[in-house]
């Protein structure tokens, strides 16, 4: 067995986590190709394409793809690596194909919201799912059993959550509206969106005429968009007080946009400020389903929920899935959210615990359960509580009780601290200490099944590692879930169960 790393908080290396795979092995340079052209072996996580020069130092070249023969431009130097851009492309992967967006690319004043879209999207999940191996293996010293089917989903209008910047540049006249520039805090002059839905990038060329039409047009740095099933909520960010004129403005211009359902929010400070510019709008609550299930999702366009919805839907049944929760059993969501898995969950299970950092997302939770009580079947007995998971220990493990199964859904941060203590418990029970009973008396447990859903590879490797080689599981599933087409965000689910009932 391989020696297990050292699991310290502060243990990840930064430099690991950035590489998506161990360059290969130099092949020969195919016929006219320039002695100086550099041949693409792999990609990192921000889909730079990673070469290595003759004396072993390597090369990350944004905008070329593994396969290539390119000439570069470099723009950093490092003693062991060099950062560089694409310049001539001598010799093309087959999977390079022709961005959909205009505003895609390497050019001055390029949208940087997409970093893969010169990339076949097949050929993106798979990038993704050898990035998940890799960290597994390289920083959790983990092997899944099964590399599970990866999650995907459309790759073109997926984006329902956005956050848009807006800037007034009086050199041009005019109002910009959209993701920053690449490598840039600019805002970039982009009147499409290939990735976010086609009615809202519809809106982006009008929000700029809004905008600059309104009085507070250098005082509005910020609309965030969250779409509902059949709304669009659109959240204006304002540094002053809005005139009378600018509030009908935005009236007109729901009205004048009404096939969008466009539902103006205003957020004049800071995210517990936001409020409805006029609740008797017409427009419907803002909320999003899971059919499967039968159940209505309530929220308010700051809460966090799934950027994209299809992905969402399909990782939920999954997740549930693998599971496989029964009548009889108790679960523990952690970092439950607004309920996105607690409430699947309780049309499931005999009982679950919903554990989430955000006061105002429990409280959220807890009307989500209450609303959706009269679905057919009703709902299990649910507890949400509301406490910082980052500060998990042993003591509070056992305290919050037996569950057979638990479903965790961290944060980029991961689950260090919940996935130390559970460690920590099962090397007391091997040193045959004695735990204390939980609440109800009886002995505690670990959970047969953990189902992880993680948005870093990296966070997910480490904690991993440590629920493999010091708390006795073993992970028997794992594989990519794209949520995020053209983008080298890396999410997934990963199944561990006790090496007792494997």
């Amino acid at each position: 067995m391989s020696q297990a790393p050292d699991w310290s908080a502060g243990s990840l290396p930064g430099d690991a986590s950035a590489t998506a795979a161990t360059p290969a092995t130099d092949s020969p340079r195919p016929p006219g190709i320039p002695a100086d052209a550099l041949g693409i072996q792999a990609l990192d996580l921000e889909a730079q394409g990673i070469a290595r020069r003759p004396d072993g130092k390597v090369v990350f070249v944004e905008g070329a793809l593994p396969g290539e023969w390119v000439e570069v431009q470099v723009t950093r130097r490092k003693n062991q690596w060099e950062a560089a851009e694409l310049r001539t492309l001598h010799r093309a992967s087959p999977l390079r194909v022709v961005p959909r967006c205009p505003h895609f690319g390497l050019h001055a004043g390029a949208c940087g919201g997409c970093k893969m879209q010169h990339l076949e999207p097949l050929a993106q999940v798979a990038i993704k799912q050898r990035v998940l191996e890799d960290n597994l293996w390289r920083l959790g010293k983990v092997r899944p059993q099964q590399v599970l089917r990866p999650i995907a989903g459309p790759a073109w209008g997926y984006r329902w959550r956005a956050r848009l910047s807006v800037r007034y540049v009086a050199k041009k006249g005019e109002v910009l509206i959209g993701f920053h520039e690449r490598k840039s805090r600019y805002v970039a002059d982009m009147d499409s969106c290939a990735v976010l839905p086609p009615h809202v990038s519809a809106l982006l060329r009008p929000l700029r005429g809004l905008l600059m039409g309104m009085d507070a047009r250098e005082t509005c740095p910020q609309i965030e968009l969250a779409c509902g099933d059949g709304v669009t909520a659109l959240v204006l960010r304002h540094l002053e007080p809005l005139s009378d004129a600018d509030r009908q403005r935005l009236r007109d211009f729901a009205r004048e946009h009404a096939d969008a359902a466009v539902q103006w929010w205003l957020q004049p400070k800071g995210p517990d400020s936001v409020h409805r510019l006029d609740a008797d709008d017409g427009t419907p609550e803002l909320s999003y389903g899971l059919p499967e299930f039968g159940l209505v999702m309530p929220f308010r366009p700051t809460d966090f929920t799934q950027v994209n919805p299809h992905i969402n839907r399909v990782l939920v049944a999954r997740a549930l899935r693998l599971l496989q929760a029964g009548r009889d059993e108790r679960v523990i969501d952690w970092f439950c959210g607004l309920g996105n898995f607690t409430l699947p969950l309780a049309t499931q299970a005999g009982a679950v615990l919903g554990i989430e950092g955000s006061e105002a997302l429990v409280a959220r939770s807890r009307e989500n359960w209450q609303r959706n009580q009269a679905r057919r079947g009703g709902l299990a007995p649910t507890t949400f509580v509301a406490r910082n998971l980052f500060e998990m220990t042993p003591a509070q493990l056992v305290a919050d009780g037996v569950a057979d199964r638990w479903l965790v859904d961290p944060p980029r941060e991961g689950a260090f601290a919940l996935a130390k203590a559970l460690a920590d418990l099962h090397q007391a029970a091997l040193a045959g200490a004695q735990v204390t009973p939980t609440p109800t008396g009886e002995p505690w447990r670990p959970p047969r099944r953990i189902v992880y859903v993680s948005c870093n590879p990296a966070t997910l490797a480490r904690d991993a590692g440590l629920l493999v080689h010091q708390a006795g599981y073993r992970c028997t599933a794992a594989g990519v879930v794209n949520m995020f087409p053209h983008t080298a965000h890396v999410e997934s689910i990963a199944v561990f169960d006790r090496l007792d009932e494997c």
